[in-house]
């Protein structure tokens, strides 16, 4: 029998590896870390700016709430004189015209109490921005760090696939000249086959997930984006170092969507206090001047028109802000009991991934690869089986998938807690 050139795939395995790296270097790709992602985020995210416009327009709704109500002016002329068979008459013997002048008068603080409620208002809209900021900056941190570890995973699947069709070409030689089993031939296509479909599905949810990342930041559809994720970013955070009670006063001064139900309370008590303000009538002063509709001739009079509060004193507008505010206490109570719940579940949760993540020996990746050289050694010297060499690659595999898929956990769980207390307790 020919013997079964190892050496020669090995040599080849490495050259094809690099020749992968370097068109991969060559391939244009922007290098987006998280805070990276996180700027063009706040700067292009075309939610926020939309929001961002609602704030706007809250602020214009205070500029509405200052102005007074203007003066109204009216004039009335006699249309024809039967008498003097004229039209438009305004002279002193035949003519007529009448003219007045009136100011609405708000009575009860109205208008103050207007601006406070429109000022509270630009409150509600801020705290709904920081919350849709909040809740779409978790989205963000999230996917970037999925994106990022599906795309270690896929360098693995990519490792795989291309020694396979080294061992599949170098194999299919060997049948050739009948040193191999045409079983062997089919086992390594069926892996392939196996792992060309994983990986192609895994390139599909990569792409899915950069497109929620570009359409969150902003960046163009056709980029490629090569995630950066430091050291540092991975060895810094440490769950057990900060305390629950700490984590929980820091969501109840932090969060937005708290803020806002407490402002929703303050919102419907301004409002009970505009209804009852409303339920006083107000006053409307005129100025009218006559000139020969009435006794005497070009008479001036000074009036006032005060409605009678007899049967609408806006008893339906009062009773439903009395019901907004204890809807809004209701609303609170809830949200402080879901703020509770989630930061303790985030906190136990990360507490868990952290105790599994440090349970893996820190070098078990670094033995494996030093492993694969010695099954290759063996594999080339026929001490192990093809189907064993296979199930080798197989466990390689399926160690660094599960490895980079609790690394995910751990940072998601990161910015889990970030996202329910509302800060950035971890960097």
């Amino acid at each position: 029998m020919i013997p079964f050139r190892f050496n020669t795939f090995l040599s080849c395995l490495l050259l094809l590896f690099s020749a992968t790296a370097a068109s991969a270097q060559a391939t244009d790709s922007i290098k987006l870390s998280l805070q990276d992602a996180e700027s063009l985020f706040v700067k292009n995210n075309y939610q926020l700016i939309a929001k961002q416009y609602q704030t706007d327009q809250a602020r214009a709704d205070v500029i509405t709430a200052r102005l007074f109500d203007n003066p109204e002016i009216s004039y009335e002329n006699i249309l024809y004189n039967k008498d003097t068979k004229k039209f438009l008459q305004t002279n002193s013997t035949t003519g007529q015209y009448q003219g007045a002048l009136s100011q609405m008068i708000k009575l009860a603080g109205k208008r103050n109490k207007n601006i406070k409620l429109a000022t509270t208002g630009v409150k509600l809209a801020e705290y709904e921005y920081f919350d849709l900021m909040r809740t779409l900056r978790y989205t963000l941190s999230s996917t970037f760090y999925k994106t990022y570890y599906d795309q270690q995973s896929a360098k693995v699947y990519l490792e795989q696939i291309n020694s396979l069709k080294l061992l599949l070409s170098a194999n299919e030689q060997q049948l050739k000249m009948g040193n191999v089993a045409m079983k062997d031939i089919i086992r390594i296509k069926s892996l392939l086959y196996s792992l060309q479909g994983e990986y192609n599905s895994l390139l599909n949810d990569i792409e899915d997930l950069q497109t929620q990342i570009k359409l969150m930041t902003n960046i163009k559809p056709d980029a490629n984006l090569a995630l950066v994720v430091s050291a540092d970013e991975e060895n810094n955070y440490q769950p057990d170092k900060k305390a629950y009670s700490n984590l929980l006063d820091t969501a109840i001064t932090y969060r937005a969507d708290l803020q806002l139900a407490k402002t929703g309370i303050a919102y419907a008590e301004n409002n009970l206090r505009l209804q009852k303000a409303n339920a006083v009538p107000d006053v409307e002063l005129s100025l009218t001047y006559d000139r020969r509709g009435g006794y005497p001739d070009k008479y001036t009079g000074i009036g006032i028109k005060l409605p009678i509060p007899l049967f609408n004193r806006n008893q339906g507008e009062i009773k439903k802000a009395k019901i907004a505010i204890d809807e809004g206490r209701s609303n609170l109570n809830q949200q402080e009991a879901i703020l509770e719940n989630e930061v303790y579940n985030s906190y136990a949760s990360a507490l868990r991934t952290e105790k599994l993540y440090r349970g893996f020996d820190s070098n078990f990746n670094s033995d494996f690869d030093k492993l694969i050289v010695e099954v290759i050694k063996n594999f080339k010297n026929r001490n192990i089986s093809l189907l064993e060499f296979m199930d080798f690659y197989d466990s390689y595999k399926a160690n660094t998938l599960q490895m980079n898929t609790l690394k995910y956990e751990r940072m998601n769980a990161k910015e889990e807690i970030n996202f329910v207390t509302g800060s950035t307790i971890f960097k």
